[in-house]
């Protein structure tokens, strides 16, 4: 009888402190569990508040998808959404994470391992997708492209693409050497004098006939061939590296015109192709994640580090691009071009990349509603418009170039051929 009454008595003894660890332990996974949801919650009003426009403006670099008005807007509400959401989280969200966790702290800690395993389950299932490089998302589309080693993609040659634009239907005739021409069957001739363009979809003339095309108009203007080695999605390194690839087949270059925007500026920044590091150092696409990939390209967010780093490389490029026209006796010109006002933003990037470096460039502005109705690319009449400005200033330049195009002309004339490409 003593030994089942002391049993009693200690089961009596054991069962407060049974209870008193069991209630820290659920004490415990609440205050874990508040801890956690109120700091996302704070996490996000410090980030709503703290990203101001100037924050913003240096980390998230123009759009040309985007006009910059639509751009501020949609920050704005990002931010607004942050604040609220980090609020709700802080305010609400915490006490009631906090009981849930306290009630079921089993059932707290099996939703966060899964919210693990699902990332876990979305990256491995990501890596059986091919993605490719955030400026070549659409492998059907015209003109078609194929992949290249050094400079990530280039155009299938010897092919004509239809493309059907607002209402048009529009031809890209690629040559076999790669270069937009009127007819395949008229491939650029590289012992003629000829003025040769890099760039990308703008100066390729996205949209735009081949007469419409900026380097065609300026062919017809000064009466002298053009290669257009334009590729759309390229950056300005890309665009470099195809001209130090192109430049030596031509027997007379007379001139190379390169273009900068500042709206495409984040092109410079991409690591996902092949690209140049600083001192112009070819670089393999960077590997990463898939998960974080796609992160980026929903939220084109930039270090101050990777934006110093485009900068650099950018002027980089830019100086060899001068110094490689002359040496091959062709007269450089940087076309920097601007649709509407100059934002300050813009205006401060430009400047940054260009004018603090001594880069000799010709800014053309064009009226911001000269664009294709159904995206943002300069339409026949900002062609028109761009061409004469360049046709004017290589002329400028380089008087030699009209003395060029009249012996191109008589020339041709007397062979029956055609003197522009």
């Amino acid at each position: 009888m003593m030994d089942s009454s002391q049993g009693v008595m200690s089961h009596q003894k054991n069962a407060p402190s049974e209870r008193s660890r069991q209630a820290s332990g659920y004490y415990g996974a609440r205050l874990l569990a508040e801890i956690l949801v109120a700091s996302i919650g704070v996490a996000l009003l410090a980030c709503a508040l703290g990203a101001n426009q100037r924050w913003l403006d240096r980390h998230f670099v123009p759009s040309f998808f985007l006009p910059r008005h639509w751009y501020v807007v949609i920050e704005t509400l990002v931010r607004l959404a942050m604040g609220i959401v980090g609020a709700w989280l802080a305010l609400i969200a915490r006490p009631r994470a906090g009981r849930f966790a306290a009630r079921t702290p089993a059932r707290a800690f099996q939703v966060v391992i899964a919210l693990v395993l699902a990332l876990g389950a979305s990256e491995l299932l990501l890596r059986y997708v091919h993605l490719r490089p955030a400026e070549w998302l659409s492998p059907a589309d015209e003109p078609r492209r194929q992949v290249d080693p050094r400079l990530g993609w280039t155009w299938v040659p010897a092919r004509t693409g239809h493309k059907d634009i607002g209402g048009r239907v529009i031809d890209y005739a690629i040559d076999p050497a790669g270069y937009r021409v009127q007819r395949v069957e008229e491939p650029v001739d590289p012992a003629r004098p000829t003025i040769l363009f890099t760039g990308e979809s703008v100066m390729f003339g996205e949209g735009l006939t081949w007469e419409e095309s900026i380097p065609a108009q300026v062919g017809a203007m000064i009466g002298m061939q053009t290669a257009n080695l334009a590729v759309h999605g390229y950056g300005n390194d890309q665009a470099y590296m195809k001209l130090e690839m192109e430049l030596p087949r031509f027997r007379r270059p007379v001139a190379v015109v390169s273009l900068f925007m500042t709206d495409l500026f984040g092109r410079n920044l991409d690591q996902d192709r092949p690209h140049l590091g600083p001192g112009l150092v070819w670089l393999s696409p960077e590997q990463r994640s898939r998960l974080p990939s796609l992160a980026k390209l929903l939220v084109p967010y930039r270090t101050d580090k990777t934006v110093d780093r485009g900068v650099t490389v950018t002027r980089e490029v830019f100086r060899a691009t001068n110094e490689l026209a002359r040496a091959h006796g062709a007269t450089p010109l940087l076309v920097v071009l601007q649709f509407g006002h100059e934002e300050q933003s813009e205006q401060m990037l430009r400047r940054r990349i260009l004018d603090d470096a001594g880069l000799p460039y010709l800014l053309i502005e064009i009226d911001s509603a000269w664009r294709l109705p159904w995206d943002r690319h300069p339409n026949a009449r900002a062609a028109r418009a761009i061409a004469n400005a360049i046709a004017a200033q290589l002329r400028a330049q380089n008087p030699a170039v009209e003395l060029i195009s009249d012996a191109t002309v008589t020339s041709a004339r007397k062979h029956g051929t055609k003197s522009s490409n």
